[in-house]
């Protein structure tokens, strides 16, 4: 082995690297600027084969000093064993484990201690200052805490960041609650509800600083929430409250009220008033209130019934064909004369079925990335012949939607290669795509939902559900046993054993056992028969595909030429 100083331009490729996909050029720029910040640690290795110096194990490596500007790099020159070089390039790229938390925030701490400032550790691993300081927020949580996340025990990203937010008296009392027996895991749900507090967020609040030091709210800032937006919140809820109320107060348009809301921050309409859910109309009022949930002002519509009509002679409207007089109205129909297009429209829909084979193929057979792989699922989701029915009604109509989140992955025609912007489409894709809402629009996916939001922790995020409309929609019998179930004792009557409850999750959050994602035994039993009954049927449609494999006998020619299928323009 031997140890040589040499220009990186002149290294030749590995030709038998396993790495075939490119890394995301994220990951290429972070190791670029590591290898600037504190030069190469670890020499690539190199054969020397034919007077080339050929990389054995290295080549990211390579490319990244050279985006560092290097003009010179250390490297070792090996003369091994030619028969198990790809393995070992192989084993090099795949056994790898990736830092904990606590082992992450652990070296950075190491590192603040030698003089590294945070600016200075973003810049050397190409990290936002954002994500660095969101790591040494682990140096809140309790060193017992820290301790046992370090045996691979790790919370949730969401379970982390309350824990970490919590106070370390907090802290000390939830762990000494739910810390695990020997050998056994955190229930880091349970002990992350334990440190909760209510919050109201900043982009919420609709006051302005003048309140703001009126009230005393002193915001605090949210470091693992997404960078793009106000991720500062209060836990001071009446005051937020009191500063949301004033200014409802003091900007409430005309004709417009403020109304009441019950105990669960459910607004109270007048009685026998009728919500308004689609487009606001004559005679429409509008409602605004406070949700006692996150303190949003949010709006509702109603109207009032109509009075009776009273007893006489009704009137016939004009028909939709007729003028106000009565008379049929006519409109000359302007004929025009089109030059001949090019393409008629069957040569349009072959046209149409050379490129869905070559697509399909392609898709069958080509090299696709990830990245490529997710913008290519947006933008499939956006095509004409897709109907999604939305849980998602934020856009005026499903197309617009599609549309509007397709649009930001393509630019200039092209599919777009940032991993972020793809990234984010494809999830708000998903967003809109995947729902539960049970309406007469058909807009419940199902299963499918279902098991992408046990797969993604959604029960995490499930409102408290410890309000008098869900409780009401309760059998009294299930009503009891939920009760019983959380230590609350039946009452009378439904209406006191509700109340109970309540007041028993006033400061927890409730989800009814029924309403978590992860499919029940039934459910996976039906979803997996639901599965196979399909693979059978598509199986069975490939078998009677004479295109499929079936032999020139089984479809024979009769000789007359004649390519027209039936009901099929020649």
């Amino acid at each position: 082995m031997e140890l040589r100083y040499v220009d990186p331009r002149i290294l030749k490729e590995n030709p038998d690297n396993p790495r075939n996909v490119k890394p995301d050029q994220a990951y290429e720029d972070q190791l670029a600027a590591n290898i600037k910040a504190v030069g190469l640690a670890q020499p690539p290795i190199v054969r020397e084969i034919n007077n080339d110096l050929v990389i054995r194990w290295g080549d990211r490596r390579r490319r990244a000093s050279i985006s560092a500007g290097l003009d010179v790099i250390p490297v070792l020159v090996i003369d091994d064993d030619a028969k198990i070089d790809r393995m070992r390039a192989f084993a090099e790229n795949l056994i790898r484990q990736g830092y904990a938390t606590v082992d992450i925030y652990r070296a950075m701490q190491a590192l603040a201690i030698d003089g590294w400032s945070d600016d200075a550790i973003a810049t050397a691993l190409n990290l936002p200052p954002r994500t660095v300081r969101r790591l040494k927020l682990c140096g809140n949580i309790l060193p017992a805490i820290l301790d046992h996340m370090a045996t691979g025990d790790e919370p949730q990203t969401q379970h982390l960041k309350t824990i970490a937010q919590a106070s370390r008296e907090d802290q000390t009392q939830a762990w000494k609650k739910y810390r695990p027996k020997k050998g056994e895991r955190v229930s880091w749900w349970d002990f992350a509800r334990a440190l909760d507090k209510r919050r109201m967020w900043a982009r919420d609040a609709k006051f302005g600083d003048d309140l703001v030091k009126a009230y005393g709210i002193l915001w605090v800032e949210d470091l693992f929430e997404q960078g793009d937006e106000d991720n500062r919140y209060t836990t001071q809820v009446d005051a937020f409250l009191g500063a949301q109320h004033e200014w409802m107060s003091h900007n409430l348009p005309k004709k417009a009220i403020i109304l009441q809301t019950d105990e669960s921050g459910t607004p109270k309409l007048p009685p026998k008033a009728i919500p308004v859910h689609g487009k606001a109309g004559k005679g429409t009022i509008t409602g605004h209130y406070i949700d006692g949930r996150d303190g949003a002002i949010e709006t509702i519509c109603y109207r009032m019934p109509d009075p009776p009509a009273k007893k006489g002679k009704g009137t016939k409207a004009a028909g939709p064909d007729r003028d106000a007089d009565g008379d049929a109205s006519e409109t000359a129909a302007a004929v025009t004369v089109t030059a001949r297009p090019p393409v008629t429209k069957d040569g349009q829909r072959m046209i149409g079925d050379f490129q869905t084979d070559a697509l399909h193929e392609a898709l069958s057979t080509a090299e696709i990335d990830d990245l490529t792989m997710l913008g290519l699922f947006v933008l499939a989701a956006s095509g004409g012949n897709v109907e999604v029915r939305s849980g998602d009604t934020s856009f005026t109509t499903t197309y617009d939607a599609r549309d509007a989140i397709a649009g930001d992955v393509v630019e200039n025609g092209l599919l777009v290669r940032d991993p972020e912007t793809i990234r984010t489409s494809a999830r708000r894709m998903l967003r809109f795509m995947l729902s539960l809402t049970q309406s007469g629009w058909q807009s419940n996916s199902g299963l499918a939902a279902r098991i992408a939001g046990d797969a993604i922790g959604a029960d995490a995020f499930l409102a408290t559900m410890a309000t008098q409309d869900f409780l009401s929609c309760l059998s009294k019998a299930e009503m009891e046993r939920v009760a019983s179930v959380h230590g609350v004792l039946p009452r009378q009557t439904g209406k006191a054993t509700r109340a109970a409850f309540i007041d028993r999750f006033k400061d927890e959050r409730f989800t009814y056992d029924g309403s978590h994602f992860a499919l029940t035994s039934d459910e996976q039993k039906e979803h997996a028969a639901r599965a196979s009954r399909a693979s059978a049927a598509l199986s069975e449609e490939d078998h009677s595909d004479p295109g499929l494999g079936e032999s020139a006998e089984d479809d024979p020619d009769d000789g007359t030429g004649d390519d027209t299928a039936a009901g099929t323009p020649a």
